[in-house]
């Protein structure tokens, strides 16, 4: 009987805990964060500039996730894109992203390949509407040229063979 207790009283406390760890990383996602690297073709246009991926933490039923607000300038007009991330992962790395409105017909999936206190490198998959890419991100609108170097060689340890570029922001 007690080691019954003991068993049940642990799955409690693991179903208990387990949001909480992804609770916590998902805290950490939030606020502003600028592309500051990207092989994303809408970012490479040129006709969308100064993109940034706002985050929120916010509970869409019983789900704890992100509301998404991808914002960048077109025409000097402010534009955004609104969604929300689901998190596949208890360590919140792995995400499911549904468009908010009319996009809600699209999702995308994303993943954080790797995450420092400097910047995030992240990968995104292929969808009908767009193809697989990587985009580096950070708090800071721009990087020095140490930390580019850096940036580079975490890419080529990674695997990743893309050509990212390097996305001026205002």
């Amino acid at each position: 009987m007690y080691k019954k207790f003991i068993f049940y009283f642990s799955l409690f406390l693991m179903s208990s805990i387990t949001p909480l760890i992804a609770q916590n990383a998902l805290t950490k996602l939030e606020g502003t964060w600028y592309v500051n690297m990207s092989n994303f073709k809408m970012w490479l246009k040129g006709d969308k500039i100064n993109p940034k991926f706002n985050y929120t933490l916010q509970i869409k039923g019983k789900v704890t996730g992100l509301k998404d607000v991808v914002g960048y300038q077109k025409n000097n007009k402010n534009k955004t894109i609104v969604g929300f991330d689901k998190p596949e992962d208890d360590a919140a790395t792995k995400f499911i992203w549904r468009g908010k409105g009319l996009l809600f017909l699209f999702k995308s999936k994303w993943e954080i390949l790797f995450q420092n206190s400097h910047y995030t490198i992240i990968h995104f998959q292929k969808t009908i509407a767009t193809a697989e890419g990587y985009d580096v991100i950070s708090r800071q609108k721009s990087f020095d040229e140490l930390t580019l170097n850096a940036i580079k060689s975490k890419l080529k340890e990674l695997g990743i063979k893309e050509e990212l570029t390097v996305i001026k922001q205002d």
